[in-house]
């Protein structure tokens, strides 16, 4: 997976490409934790994301906790393709993650 850093006016994006699996989510936890601790709202494009694991579900699951219990920051998903969001509803994730 790669991961591109970008501050904007609303915060920080981190534009994400590839899998989000069990070999890449440690990736993204890192970058999310570094980003939710430096700016009031992190957006997560998934406009390159093709998959997404249980593993990575942990991950956003977890950056979600962390961003509301940090002062209530906010983390939002935008760009999420059609085969991505259904994973988001069979899981029910699509309820717990903020999805522009």
């Amino acid at each position: 997976m790669e991961i591109k850093t970008t501050t904007t006016t609303e915060g920080t994006e981190l534009s994400l490409t590839g899998r989000l699996d069990t070999v890449t989510s440690p990736q993204l936890q890192t970058a999310l934790t570094e980003a939710i601790q430096s700016s009031e709202t992190v957006i997560l494009d998934f406009a390159g994301v093709e998959y997404v694991s249980s593993a990575g579900l942990r991950v956003l699951l977890q950056g979600q906790k962390n961003a509301q219990g940090a002062d209530n920051k906010n983390m939002r998903l935008k760009n999420v393709s059609p085969e991505v969001m259904e994973v988001f509803d069979v899981t029910g994730f699509s309820g717990i993650l903020s999805i522009i």
